[in-house]
């Protein structure tokens, strides 16, 4: 595998859920186009429906994002998918629909590099094998990420081809066990289960001596939210997933 610090991961400024704005609402297609024309990366969370189709969603609940009550996990279908719109920063109806992952990949189509977060924490192949039927064949250049090692894993075993990033952060908040917030924080699985190729840790828990450890490894932190804080954290890091602001060296 090439050298990845002389590649897009680090040398592309990455739109944390596309360059979402009042206009643009957050994993939308406009917010990809809007990163597209501005020549950031992609970054987007996808979720399965009930019927195990992968799409652009990053929250469980429907509520922030529609207005409207439900879990992402319970929709039967893209048909019924379709009903639901998106709203923008300021809570208004945009008319935008959720995209399918294959949506996003069409649109997006190789004009800038895409990072996918598998966002389905479930220890099962299922919704792993689904993804990859549909990304084993786009033309651009992508990455897996996921805060799920298991996940990862399925990808290294699977489709080693594919690059993989572990996510990683505190995990305060979550409701999660004890160990298992440990074990997401540490990333005590790296070297056993994901192998990953970068790690993608949050920006305001950088440096810290977990992340050190894979000083051999790119370092993306997210979801970098200002200017100021890009500045703080710079020297930290080889490159950001940003959002709200457009970064300048």
């Amino acid at each position: 595998m090439a050298d990845l610090f002389d590649t897009w991961l680090v040398n592309k400024y990455i739109a944390h859920r596309g360059l979402h704005d009042d206009t643009h609402p957050e994993n939308s297609l406009s917010a990809f186009e809007n990163a597209i024309d501005h020549d950031y990366g992609i970054e987007f969370d996808i979720y399965p429906l009930e019927d195990g189709t992968p799409v652009v969603f990053h929250d469980i609940t429907m509520m922030r994002l529609t207005g409207k009550d439900g879990y992402i996990r319970k929709i039967k279908n893209v048909e019924e998918l379709k009903t639901y719109t998106l709203l923008n920063e300021k809570g208004e109806d945009t008319k935008e629909t959720i995209p399918t992952l294959q949506e996003a990949l069409d649109l997006i189509a190789g004009k800038e590099p895409v990072l996918i977060e598998i966002k389905d924490y479930n220890v099962n192949s299922n919704f792993e094998r689904t993804v990859h039927e549909i990304v084993k064949n786009y033309k651009g250049e992508f990455a897996i990420l996921s805060f799920n090692p298991y996940t990862l894993k399925w990808f290294r075993l699977n489709a080693p081809e594919i690059l993989r990033g572990q996510l990683g952060c505190s995990m305060k908040g979550e409701k999660m066990g004890f160990f298992k917030k440990l074990i997401l924080r540490r990333m005590a699985l790296n070297k056993t289960h994901s192998q990953p190729n970068f790690i993608a840790y949050k920006w305001n828990e950088v440096p810290n001596r977990f992340v050190r450890k894979f000083k051999q490894l790119p370092l993306l932190v997210w979801a970098v939210p200002s200017q100021s804080a890009y500045m703080k954290v710079a020297k930290h890091c080889d490159n950001i997933i940003f959002e709200h602001f457009e970064p300048r060296i």
